[in-house]
């Protein structure tokens, strides 16, 4: 990173670099100083700033058509709201990167936002990528599957969907309707007979031939034009196909082509909402009600309603509502590919740019609409009318959970309400494969996001002893804790920690943060109790020795049974894919420098793990696949000892 005084710290691309300010005082003078202290290093163009605090973390993210200028109005701090005097004063360094254009610097805006999160930026709170369907195209038999994150295979992607059940649901109907396979191609590969989906006619067993490649390609393209919005064309063949089917006496085909066309009948006739004529689109509208901003989002694709979703966009005090659904739909679309219509209810000021910067990351040209009428105008009509009711829904959820957050409190000698809850337990099968997990809870529901799993890894647990693994979970999130956040103001501190045990676990993790000088962290087991397993007969112990039980019918005992109901589900969770691995795992994946063919390519030869150890230098050298140096390296691992 070069000096901010240096002549090359700009070029026509990208620049970056960082300024730092005097003074380490939480105060208002202080930030000005350090942001007057980058304005002589800013030019009038295009770019993006970021604003730290004392220790680095970032406040806030922008981006201006001219740099200089913008920041400038961060030293008129009578002009400033209250939100952004509090960020000014905590302000100490700024970080710079110039780009091209503005469409470029709202596009690294978004970007820089999802990765750092700042607290005085609007945030788009969703811990998950939206699912997709894919139909593969690197096979004779494609495969249609549910698909989430990097898009890195060959084929067609359709989506996004709302939800994983919006996904799974089309997927059922077109296994229904084009008799698709969905099985692995190791699966595939293996089948001598047809598997139960083609009994229950949602597969055309391609595996065994029940159908060529050539009819399997026309199903792959009927499927193809009905996820592309073409399913009138669709039913009308296949309504085709069976009555020819039906005159020429083959009723069993004709019985198979008339429940296809009922699947497609039901499909068109379970869409929420009619989107017909619409072609590819999202839609959002936003309603504000007491301080609450909420986002509804319908997506269309081809004329088929793909689900919707509620957004309730985080750090909105302050902010106007035209801002803050332009950086909600910067975020959304950071990840998300956009169509190539985006209908909103409103008027953007900066919309024109929002365009030029999708259109440039799509690679096509993408609009902003705002319908006044038909189909369009109703279907916005709609999404406003579910952003209100979503909004209704929010605040009734959140009284009913402040309320019972407040008895939480009152329950375990709480202060306040408790912000950030902390559940923890552990899994293992005699000791094998053990992990503990960590869940968190706050005001806003689960933060799964937040969600922590720990290998159970020191040599000096026991296995299978539950006190030294949870004395092991313990020591490392505290400990790191106490080195990532000694000053406790980075919001990761527990205000309550939940023990899935009774008084040993309870021991074990008082005994941890005593040696690590931690006094005020409120902990508190949670035991099965006399009637072992049965719900509602839950024993909780406090540090101070008090035991109680509470009425089987208490709501804050149904709230803090789901805690730990989600942990058991997280860890159980964790637990099985670490027994799956390990069920998998070879002697051969601790030979250094052997990769999965030559692993494959070994085993294939020798037949175990075993007959590779006890094999020859010549006879590694004769395995298919493996060069001289390789049979060496497997040699002397083994033999070098």
């Amino acid at each position: 990173m070069s000096s901010p005084n240096s002549p090359d710290r700009f070029n026509e691309d990208k620049s970056t670099f960082t300024v730092r300010g005097g003074g380490e005082a939480p105060d208002l003078q202080a930030g000005v100083a350090a942001i007057r202290n980058v304005l002589d290093t800013l030019p009038v163009r295009p770019g993006v700033y970021r604003m730290q605090d004392a220790r680095g973390d970032v406040l806030y993210v922008g981006k201006a058509r001219a740099l200089r200028n913008r920041v400038a109005n961060y030293v008129q701090v009578e002009r400033l709201t209250k939100r952004l005097q509090r960020m000014v004063a905590q302000t100490r360094s700024m970080t710079i990167v110039t780009t091209n254009n503005e469409a470029e610097a709202l596009l690294l805006e978004s970007q820089l936002i999802k990765r750092y999160r700042p607290a005085y930026n609007v945030l788009l709170r969703d811990d998950k990528s939206f699912p997709f369907i894919l139909l593969r195209d690197d096979h004779d038999f494609p495969r249609v599957q549910k698909h989430r994150g990097a898009r890195r295979a060959k084929g067609n992607y359709y989506g996004p969907f709302a939800s994983a059940g919006s996904v799974n649901n089309t997927l059922n109907a077109l296994q229904k309707l084009f008799l698709l396979r969905s099985c692995t191609d190791s699966f595939f590969k293996t089948r001598d007979r047809p598997c139960l989906l083609y009994q229950i006619k949602r597969c055309s067993a391609p595996c065994v031939g029940r159908i060529d490649a050539a009819g399997y390609k026309e199903l792959v393209d009927d499927a193809k034009a009905f996820l592309g919005g073409k399913s009138t064309g669709v039913q009308a063949k296949l309504g085709a196909q069976m009555q020819a089917a039906a005159e020429n006496m083959d009723f069993e085909l004709a019985a198979l082509l008339r429940d296809r066309l009922r699947a497609l009948t039901f499909i068109q006739g379970t869409q929420a909402i009619n989107a017909e004529g619409v072609g590819d689109a999202d839609i959002f509208a936003m309603a504000c009600k007491d301080g609450l901003i909420g986002i509804q989002a319908f997506f269309i694709r081809g004329g088929q309603n793909w689900g919707h979703r509620s957004f309730f966009p985080q750090h909105t005090n302050d902010v106007p509502e035209d801002e803050v659904l332009t950086s909600f739909l910067g975020q959304f679309y950071e990840e998300v590919p956009p169509p190539k219509q985006i209908l909103l209810d409103r008027e953007l000021p900066e919309g024109a740019l929002l365009v030029e910067a999708l259109g440039d990351r799509a690679g096509y040209k993408v609009a902003i609409q705002v319908p006044q009428r038909g189909d369009r105008a109703r279907l916005m009509d709609q999404a406003k009318r579910n952003a209100i009711e979503a909004i209704e829904r929010r605040q009734a959820e959140s009284t009913t959970q402040a309320k019972l957050l407040r008895e939480v409190a009152d329950l375990f000698d709480l202060p306040e309400p408790p912000n950030r809850i902390e559940v923890y337990d552990n899994s293992h099968i005699q000791g094998t494969n053990a992990v503990g997990a960590m869940v968190v809870a706050g005001p806003e529901g689960f933060r799964k996001g937040q969600y922590r799993k720990f290998n159970i890894k020191n040599k000096e647990t026991t296995p299978g002893d539950d006190f030294g693994m949870m004395r092991e979970v313990f020591t490392r999130r505290f400990a790191r804790a106490q080195a990532e956040d000694p000053d406790r103001d980075g919001g990761e501190w527990p205000d309550l920690v939940l023990i899935d045990g009774g008084k040993g676990q309870l021991s074990a993790a008082r005994t941890v943060l005593e040696d690590l000088g931690i006094e005020d962290v409120n902990l508190v087991g949670v035991a099965k109790g006399p009637d072992h397993g049965r719900e509602g007969r839950e024993v909780f112990h406090m540090l101070d020795g008090r035991e109680f039980q509470l009425p089987v019918n208490a709501p804050v005992l149904f709230y803090l049974q789901r805690l730990r109901d989600e942990v058991h589900r997280f860890v159980i969770g964790a637990h099985r894919d670490k027994r799956s691995k390990a069920i998998g795992a070879s002697p051969l994946d601790e030979v250094p420098g052997i990769g999965p063919a030559r692993k494959k390519a070994l085993l294939m030869h020798f037949g175990t793990g075993r007959a590779v150890r006890n094999a020859s230098l010549q006879d590694l050298q004769q395995a298919p696949g493996v060069s001289a140096m390789v049979a060496q390296q497997v040699y002397d691992f083994y033999h070098s000892r």
